[in-house]
């Protein structure tokens, strides 16, 4: 039995990257032998194991061969004949095909560290036009390593186009797509996960409607980048600058759906996108089955967006209706991460980065004034259902009113 360190691991030390896990192959050994050590079965698709004391993952040493579609369209083969080099050879990319034992001497057999230094992205094997999950997880490392010059090879993006056009990236579950998305969303560079499926065409296969925004033109005085598509990875990417949470990038990822059907004797104006877009935002947290708190601040942004960017025009009536519509006094987070998405949809244009976006403090202001209103006088005088609804609202919108005039003064202060 032989055990080495392999893939991510090895990779970022050698790329002097932090190392959040680490993964274990093992060669020579059967299933039987690691529960004689010990060790615990874990592994549904193949034999993975945890280790009895550190709980580390184990693996024993496969190959793989295509018998289906899809990433589980695989047959596994493990046993003790599986050499180091049968292992290391079905994995995706050069960089994460590198191996160490436990002297620390490296197992490089396709080149890794030569890619590493060339800050390439390399295909190991054309096997890898097997399995289309991996156009999502080339895209999503090039997300991740776009910032130390990290770029897709000419060959390996050829591949990727050809799964594209396969129709193999229909075979994946929402859940392995959306497990892919929401950590390339998370990386350094959410932009250049979306611009390289675009190069690949996967983009148009699984996110038609995010597709379409590029070639849109917008008005080029409050766009001055003009292209919708081009705003889109500009917001992205400000989202990745000022560390955004998941359900902040996925709000900015489908923000602008809407724009993709306007008609194109309006453009560069888009009336009414916000409205238009939502049935596309649904169409895509249902068909990817997002998880509520994501899918639900998707829409959100979506519907009001273009309202929040004129908070300071409206009137104490609309703010407490958009206050209520994102049921923010129940849930004071929702604003916030609400306001973060239309802050960097703001700042996400070309030369507007720097733009202060006094909006947020004002909405988190109203809120706080809403809030202090309590319902308790109104349920001491007896009202019920709409009566006491209307009631309190009448009286948060008052309280917002009156800080409205607060906010006024203090700002002419100032000026």
């Amino acid at each position: 039995m032989q055990i080495f360190k392999v893939g991510g691991a090895v990779r970022d030390r050698l790329l002097n990257q932090p190392i959040t896990d680490i993964d274990y192959v093992v060669v020579g050994a059967s299933p039987q032998q690691m529960l004689d050590a010990g060790f615990q079965p874990v592994g549904a698709d193949f034999p993975v194991f945890l280790h009895p004391e550190t709980k580390q993952e184990y693996a024993l040493a496969r190959t793989e061969r295509k018998s289906g579609h899809g990433y589980g369209g695989f047959e596994i083969y493990s046993a003790p004949d599986v050499s180091l080099e049968d292992d290391l050879i079905r994995r995706d990319l050069t960089i994460n095909a590198i191996a160490e034992d436990e002297q620390g001497i490296i197992y490089d057999p396709h080149n890794g560290q030569a890619d590493i230094a060339q800050r390439v992205l390399r295909h190991v094997s054309p096997a890898f036009a097997e399995d289309p999950l991996r156009v999502l997880r080339v895209a999503r490392f090039a997300a991740r390593y776009a910032n130390l010059g990290f770029s897709i090879a000419p060959e390996t993006l050829e591949l990727m186009q050809q799964l594209a056009q396969s129709g193999e990236l229909n075979h994946l579950t929402p859940e392995r797509v959306w497990k892919e998305v929401s950590r390339a969303l998370m990386e350094p560079r959410p932009d250049v996960f979306i611009s390289s499926l675009r190069e690949c065409q996967a983009l148009s296969v699984l996110f038609p409607e995010v597709d379409a925004l590029f070639g849109v033109p917008q008005n080029p005085k409050s766009h001055p980048e003009i292209d919708t598509g081009l705003h889109l990875l500009h917001v992205l990417r400000q989202c990745a600058i000022h560390k955004q949470s998941l359900a902040v990038r996925w709000a900015c990822l489908l923000h602008d759906l809407g724009k993709g059907l306007t008609d194109k004797d309006q453009l560069p104006h888009h009336p009414n996108h916000d409205k238009a877009g939502i049935p596309l935002i649904k169409a895509v947290n249902q068909r990817y089955r997002i998880p509520k708190e994501q899918a639900a601040m998707a829409v959100l942004v979506g519907q009001y967006h273009s309202l929040c960017h004129r908070a300071l025009e409206l009137s104490a009536e609309q703010i407490a209706q958009l206050l209520y519509a994102l049921n923010a006094i129940q849930h004071p987070q929702r604003l916030i991460e609400f306001c973060a998405a239309c802050e960097m949809d703001s700042c996400g244009r070309y030369g507007f980065e720097q733009q202060p976006y006094p909006q947020s403090d004002f909405l988190r202001g109203a809120l706080d004034a809403a809030k202090a209103i309590s319902s308790q006088p109104f349920i001491e005088q007896g009202l019920k259902g709409p009566a006491f609804g209307e009631a309190l609202l009448t009286a948060r919108t008052e309280a917002i009113k009156h800080y409205m005039v607060h906010y006024q003064d203090i700002n002419q202060l100032i000026e």
